[in-house]
């Protein structure tokens, strides 16, 4: 049995792929083997020696000490474009309301009530809200993964010309993104080309503050700049002064702040890129199964601190061996297990930044215990695991 501990309240599609003769949930348990979330915070907890793993639902891990879990072998995962479309949504709202003053307009129109003459007031009153359709203008979109390939391609639907950025594009997102999307050479060129951008990158050192005086500087005037990653991508008080000079016409964040929601020109949403009953139960869903897979039997894909590591399952025993990728490990564990007297059926071993995941099948259905503890015990390893 598998005890989970939950953070938060997980969808009953993701519970549902947890089978309950297999697996216990609770947001009380003391020993848990893993543990699933949505937004709780992480980062003051003391984290149960006995977790396996966290399974994230939804992108971000912000709020899950990602480093300090590697360094305890636990697994951290993570729904990369589970929640996509919902996102992709809201992105072209976000091209809509930046452009035709619509929430402007509408909160205007409601202050009419009580008025007489509304249809009059209306007709006479409209003009302020006008604003420039989508259509024949520039989109550019930095970062082209699972959101930007779906933001671009709807852009592309309805009439916009699109260009994207992202030098670590990955092959299954270049045979999604629609072959009318322009590949800009660098990010100057979406600065200067773009009447709209939409940025899709994670928040890192290298990515804080991306859109700050230098980037503002270089955009087209009038810029509206769309924001559903991470609001620290762009700076407050650089964003300030380009609104102020007009470089930018309208800034949409999902991350509204102290600073941008006094801010004239802002359009702040409140972190609604996920909300949605389709993107919750999908990114439950998909949490909950890689959190099985990797417990049952060691596999492990989208995870966020280990490398994808997937081995079929053959019904053999299997040793579980997360590790730091540095020479000899490798050796040091077949070492082990010949020592041990256990003949190698199959392996794999994946690597990422500095750690690393080895999955061993083996032939014999023994007790493994001592093996087990010898590859635990060899330079460079972090955890091991008999399935």
């Amino acid at each position: 049995m598998y005890n989970i501990l939950t953070l938060n309240n997980i969808s009953a599609a993701g519970t549902s792929c947890l089978p309950a003769e297999g697996y216990a949930l609770s947001d009380k348990a003391a020993q848990p083997d893993a543990i699933m979330l949505r937004s709780f915070d992480m980062h003051s907890m003391q984290i149960p020696e006995s977790a396996l793993c966290v399974a994230r639902a939804g992108a971000g891990v912000n709020n899950i000490p990602v480093d300090k879990c590697a360094e305890a072998g636990v697994v951290v995962f993570n729904t990369p474009g589970a929640n996509a479309n919902a996102v992709k949504e809201l992105v072209i709202t976000g091209l809509l309301i930046s452009s035709r003053k619509i929430i402007s307009g509408v909160n205007w129109a409601k202050s009419l009530v009580g008025r007489e003459g509304v249809p009059a007031a209306v007709e006479k009153g409209k003009a302020a809200y006008a604003g420039p359709e989508i259509a024949g203008k520039t989109l550019g979109i930095i970062g082209l993964g699972a959101i930007g390939v779906l933001a671009a391609n709807a852009a592309h639907a309805l009439g916009m010309e699109v260009i994207g950025f992202d030098p670590f594009l990955s092959v299954d997102a270049a045979w999604r993104l629609s072959k009318e999307v322009r590949k800009a050479a660098s990010l100057d060129e979406i600065y200067q080309k773009s009447d709209y951008i939409s940025v899709h990158v994670p928040l890192s050192k290298d990515t804080k503050g991306m859109f700050g005086s230098a980037a503002f500087a270089k955009v087209k005037n009038g810029l509206r700049l769309l924001n559903f990653s991470r609001g620290e991508l762009v700076d407050d008080a650089a964003l300030a002064e380009a609104l102020k000079a007009g470089r930018v016409a309208a800034y949409v964040t999902d991350f509204p702040n102290e600073a941008t929601v006094a801010m004239d020109g802002v359009i702040p949403v409140p972190h609604l890129g996920a909300s949605t009953p389709e993107s919750e139960d999908n990114c439950a869903a998909m949490a909950a199964t890689q959190l099985r897979e990797y417990l049952e039997y060691g596999n492990i894909k989208n995870s966020v601190n280990f490398p994808d590591c997937e081995l079929p399952w053959s019904g053999k025993k299997r040793f579980c061996v997360l590790h730091r990728n540095v020479p000899n490990v490798v050796g040091s564990v077949t070492a082990a297990l010949g020592g041990s007297g256990f003949n190698i059926d199959n392996m794999v071993n994946h690597s990422k930044g500095a750690f690393a995941c080895t999955l061993i099948d083996v032939d014999e259905d023994r007790d493994a215990a001592e093996a087990a503890a010898q590859i635990g015990r060899a330079d460079g390893v972090i955890r091991v695991r008999v399935i």
